[in-house]
């Protein structure tokens, strides 16, 4: 994989990402939405839909990470450390793109924010927040559930006998077969449902960094705190994840 491909695979996949689960939390709970309080579930779905979309676009280029909690486990299972930099910086990118082109999908929605009548806060379509403000509780429960989506995926590879990187004539990336994309897209429907309940299930810091980022700068009336104070937990906890499962990996299997 040359960085042209890593970075554009990474790039594109995390943009569709975070598209599809920005734009359903935005459908979920923005006024004037067709879809407004459908509830957890069809939150929970959307983003496994976006994973699943993301992957499988990014996996022929760059193996299909979308998420630094999965390079940093890949690269403690396999000790190729070079291309974590590059991973990362396309997946915040992307996070970023996909954030921005949430937000002009549900453009009227938001400027009806301006309505002081109907005004909300609006970082909740962006990043995550928890539902009982618990920081060493909030940052295991983040820990915990990454782990639960690492530790699988690293041993998707395994199970197909195959390292990081694209298989010849497959749609495979760190996933070992084409149908084991659909496995994880379903991995993480599960993760939201079970696990996702306490603080709104990052397990991805690009996921939460990039577009709580790009809820500070965009103009959106009435919008609310960024919630910077809390932002700490869903980048550590998921790389914290990504690290352990790497290591669990490497002892166990």
């Amino acid at each position: 994989m040359s960085n042209a491909d890593i970075f554009l695979g990474e790039f594109i996949g995390t943009a569709i990402l975070i598209l599809f689960g920005a734009g359903v939390c935005a459908a979920v709970t923005l006024h004037h939405s067709k879809a407004r309080a459908s509830g957890w579930v069809v939150i929970a779905f959307g983003w496994g839909f976006g994973v699943l979309a993301g992957a499988y676009t990014a996996a022929p280029l760059s193996g299909g990470h979308l998420n630094p909690a999965v390079t940093v486990g890949v690269a403690v299972d396999t000790g190729q450390w070079d291309k974590v930099p590059l991973y990362v910086l396309a997946q915040m990118a992307g996070a970023v793109l996909g954030a921005v082109l949430a937000w002009l999908v549900y453009y009227a929605q938001f400027r009806a924010n301006a309505d002081g009548k109907n005004a909300q806060p609006t970082l909740g379509v962006f990043a995550t927040a928890p539902e009982i403000r618990s920081p060493v509780a909030n940052l295991v429960t983040e820990i915990i559930a990454t782990t639960g989506l690492v530790l699988p995926i690293l041993a998707f590879g395994r199970n197909a006998g195959i390292g990081v990187g694209p298989v010849p004539g497959e749609q495979a990336g760190i996933y070992g077969s084409g149908i084991s994309i659909l496995l994880v897209s379903l991995l993480v429907v599960g993760i939201g449902l079970s696990l996702g309940g306490p603080t709104g299930y990052a397990i991805n810091p690009a996921r939460d960094l990039g577009p709580r980022l790009t809820h500070a700068v965009l103009p959106i009336p009435n919008k609310g705190t960024s919630d910077w104070g809390y932002a700490w937990i869903p980048v550590v906890g998921p790389l914290v994840g990504g690290l352990l499962s790497g290591l669990i990996f490497n002892a166990v299997f």
